[in-house]
């Protein structure tokens, strides 16, 4: 029996010839979607029927997409809402997602596309099915996240996904830590090879000749202590993805020999006597400049350009500060979990201070730091004490800022001080100090008369 059948979806679309591209795509899998043409007849069927998903336009006359979908969670919360557009407006990606939309989706996109998106919403586990937040969360890959609110993120998302399914190589460029294998991961979920094995080898961490077994394999007896048939990294990725992470660090013999097999799609195994066709879509990542590695004679400008066919660039955590709060949250929430500790919450002066550092190990840093807090902190709210960084060095430019990290005194004391630091950093505007802080004006107000009042 089709589970799919008691699935309705809600398709809205002021255009015809896209209603029954719709139409005919999520019938194709096994749904019986409903159509109409605007958000007004959409808007009369949602209150007098129950849906468990909507797939909306965003541009739409009477009422427009962003409107329906603000009625829709006032309405009826649990729907589940997709958005689309061909206008790509970036503005309206950020203001649907903080609304409640699980996804948006730019014109034209293919058919895979639209069901990849509809299977994962329908995967969600019961907990996500609830109001979001103020802050967007794009949880994108199944087993692992992606967590952003910037908009620059959320447009590259939305293109990994798109290119996904396409045979072409991707190349990652972002700084250590940034989640380059997360993109990576989510390319492969959202491609026609998620069946299929996912395959992951670090260039860096193994010397030459090793990294050349481990990539394409080795006949027994090729050499010393060849006892057995090795299978490489591209034959067990055949199908599938493999992942070439740091592939920078290769050698240029080993580069000459990837260049090789990404033009000719076939093996040549060490101490083998015939090629062997594999079928890999290749993604590579890179912490480094590669054009500067290419005038260093470092890296093949023939190499790089095969892997460069659609670049992805990551942004440092220190460009998107924004995204802080939503991930020291995660992290915090995850690591009191698997340590059997009460989620704490995280008050707003160590939101502040988090977003003060600059993050020299990105996203990788931030999990072990409030992992960290997770395990010292006692009480039900994460205070600036309880965090240690690791490079007092990186909290910003001004000297003043790094004392605050190494506070000992008291919570009071501490707050007096992160209050009043503030307060100079903003030239004395309340207003700019208070939202910085995270809290009223009124309270920051109070706190200023009770401090000289004990003066």
């Amino acid at each position: 029996m089709n589970d799919n059948l008691d699935k309705k979806i809600l398709v809205v679309d002021d255009e015809s010839e896209m209603r029954v591209a719709l139409e005919t795509t999520l019938k194709r899998e096994g749904y019986q979607p409903v159509c109409v043409e605007d958000g007004k007849k959409a808007w009369e069927r949602i209150q007098n029927e129950n849906f468990d998903l909507i797939v909306s336009d965003v541009k739409m006359p009477k009422m427009d997409g962003v409107e329906l979908l603000r009625a829709v969670k006032q309405h009826a919360p649990k729907t589940i809402v997709i958005m689309m557009t061909a206008y790509g407006d970036i503005d309206n990606a950020v203001e649907t997602m903080k609304i409640g939309a699980f996804d948006y989706l730019l014109k034209p996109f293919s058919a895979e596309i639209l069901v990849s998106s509809v299977n994962r919403a329908f995967m969600r586990s019961p907990e996500n099915h609830t109001t979001p937040s103020a802050e967007p969360k794009a949880k994108i890959v199944p087993e692992r996240e992606i967590i952003t609110c910037n908009p620059e993120l959320l447009k590259l998302l939305s293109f990994a996904e798109q290119i996904a399914y396409s045979k072409s190589t991707v190349l990652i460029i972002g700084e250590t830590g940034t989640g380059k294998e997360l993109f990576a991961r989510l390319i492969h979920q959202c491609s026609p090879r998620a069946d299929k094995p996912f395959v992951a080898i670090n260039c860096a961490a193994l010397p030459e000749g090793l990294l050349e077994t481990e990539m394409f394999g080795h006949e027994k007896g090729a050499f010393t202590g060849a006892d057995f048939r090795k299978e490489g990294k591209f034959e067990l990725a055949h199908r599938g993805t493999l992942l070439l992470d740091e592939v920078t660090e290769m050698s240029l013999p080993l580069q000459a020999k990837l260049l090789r097999v990404l033009q000719e799609h076939e093996i040549d195994k060490v101490g083998g006597k015939e090629s062997i066709p594999v079928d890999v879509r290749v993604i590579a990542t890179s912490n480094r400049d590669i054009k500067k590695r290419i005038r260093e004679n470092q890296f093949r400008e023939d190499l790089y350009y095969r892997l460069n066919v659609v670049p992805l660039k990551i942004s440092p955590l220190r460009e998107r500060k924004e995204d802080i709060p939503l991930l020291a949250e995660h992290f915090l929430s995850m690591h009191c979990r698997e340590n059997n500790k009460p989620v704490v919450s995280i008050d707003a002066s160590t939101v502040t201070l988090l977003k003060k550092y600059n993050w020299p190990g990105n996203i990788r840093e931030l999990g072990n730091i409030m992992e960290r807090a997770a395990l010292l902190c006692k009480e039900d709210t994460l205070l600036p004490p309880h965090l240690f960084f690791e490079d007092d060095a990186k909290m910003g430019d001004d000297p003043e800022n790094k004392p605050l990290s190494n506070f000992r005194g008291t919570i009071h004391q501490m707050e007096k001080e992160l209050i009043l630091q503030t307060l100079e950093e903003q030239n004395g505007n309340k207003t700019r100090a208070a939202e910085s802080l995270g809290i009223s004006i009124r309270t920051l107000r109070n706190k200023l008369t009770e401090y000289q009042s004990k003066e």
